[in-house]
């Protein structure tokens, strides 16, 4: 019997070796290989990412093509100039230049002349005046878009650049509470050969040792996951070694989460108000630009042609034309009646989801504010729940090793830590969050 046990010790070691060898091989595979290294704080962080984050920069984009599309509206309320130059070139039947000659008394004159032609022309229209300002609505709604995409970039950035702290600190954590079950496993081992203890206490530990690898594991996975969804906003390469400069501590600041608490609440500040609000006048104008196409068209011009060239006969006709015109709809079959009532219509419907969301802001205000106060609760008391367990698992340690606790209660103290340090990460996160939830929709700078 003696000779089975030790044999079946023997078998579950090498077993063992095995299974921890090979996650050694796995855990060297998952290892990145870097080629360059930034280091960066958090307000450099921040900066960085709306240097070059691509969809911050495609919204700068959206604003500046706004621009240009005001400008090509204005401009065709301008003048509009068109020159030509050109030979006209005359031939007899047997292609030689042909000749005129309008006076016996004087030498014939080729028709090859130059030709120099100039046209001046301008229109007003109604609906042109009404689309520019138009497009200074849209501009301004692509410059509200573009701080709501910059201040989500910059929350973004705080919840990632926090999380992959905090995840690195329980990857600390738990290795090194990892060192010390499995000092105290190896111990245990040594008692069992020795007859000092019975091999169900070293299964008992040797279980807690490879939960607490796992978990140790996972949280060091996590931490990458996180430093690479950090790197996709800084918009870095996957083989830079991204530093991070601060700790959790410096992060996290309590007293700032609280204080947006206290903060001024002026609707008129939110992003989504502001847009919806462009969108009302933007409705206005709509009407009123479709109303316009009752109103007639004003249109003048100015055309300059001249000839130029040796022996050219004088022209029958002057050079100078103007003209000025006025076209007046009159008849389009209630096609434009059909253009304004679709466009009250649409008012109508921007007005009413004005209304409705404008209720709806200040229900997700209270409602960001209780999320906050919950949060930032349940940070306490997460916060407080781990400092006890790591304080009882390093009690529950002193005391195994001098035989004054259990396997058992070793092993329930390691699962309590375990669970304390998953819930404790979601703590810090949940609050964050929750700030940078707040925070954008007060919109106070």
């Amino acid at each position: 019997m003696k000779k089975f046990v030790l044999v079946m010790t023997l078998v579950v070691s090498v077993l063992v070796n095995a299974q921890d060898s090979t996650m050694i091989q796995l855990e060297q595979l998952l290892q990145p290989q870097y080629s360059s290294t930034l280091t960066l704080s958090l307000a450099e962080a921040q900066k960085f990412a709306i240097e070059q984050n691509r969809d911050l920069q495609n919204a700068s984009l959206e604003v500046k093509k706004a621009h240009a599309k005001r400008w090509q509206t204005i401009a065709a309320l301008l003048p509009q100039g068109d020159g030509t130059f050109g030979r006209n070139l005359m031939y007899d039947d047997d292609w030689n230049e042909k000749t005129i000659q309008l006076n016996p008394l004087q030498p014939p004159m080729s028709m090859s002349p130059w030709t120099l032609g100039l046209t001046v022309s301008e229109g007003v229209n109604a609906q042109a005046i009404v689309g520019a300002i138009l497009n200074t609505l849209a501009i301004e709604m692509q410059d509200l878009s573009y701080q709501k995409t910059e201040s989500q970039l910059r929350g973004n950035v705080l919840v990632n650049y926090t999380s992959v702290l905090v995840l690195a600190d329980v990857a600390t954590l738990l290795d090194s509470s990892l060192v010390n079950v499995s000092y105290l496993a190896e111990q245990t081992k040594q008692m069992v050969k020795v007859g000092a203890a019975e091999q169900t206490q070293y299964d008992q530990i040797y279980v807690k040792v490879n939960a607490l690898r796992n978990s140790a594991n996972a949280a060091k996975r996590n931490y990458r996951l996180a430093l690479d969804a950090l790197k996709v906003l800084l918009n870095v390469d996957a083989s830079t070694d991204l530093q991070l400069t601060e700790t959790t501590d410096q992060v996290l600041d309590v007293e700032h989460i609280l204080g947006i608490l206290f903060e001024d609440y002026d609707i008129q500040r939110n992003l989504d108000y502001q847009l919806l609000e462009k969108n009302v006048e933007l409705a206005e104008k709509n009407v009123i630009m479709a109303g316009m196409a009752y109103l007639p068209t004003v249109a003048a011009f100015y055309k300059y042609t001249g000839q130029y060239g040796k022996d050219v006969f004088t022209m029958m006709s002057s050079p100078h034309t103007v003209g000025v015109s006025l076209s007046m709809p009159i008849w389009s079959s209630g096609k434009r009646a059909s253009a304004i009532t679709e466009n009250k219509i649409a008012l109508q419907e921007a007005e009413n989801t004005f209304s409705q969301t404008k209720d709806n802001l200040d229900i997700q205000y209270q409602n960001l504010r209780y999320t906050l106060v919950n949060n930032y609760e349940t940070y306490v008391n997460q916060k407080e729940n781990n400092e006890v367990t790591m304080r009882v698992m390093k009690n529950i340690s002193d005391k195994y090793k001098w035989g004054a606790a259990s396997a058992l209660d070793l092993t329930t103290a390691s699962n309590d830590l375990i669970t304390a340090q998953s819930s404790y990460v979601q703590a810090v996160m949940n609050l964050v969050q929750s700030a940078v939830d707040l925070e954008i929709f007060l919109n106070n700078k």
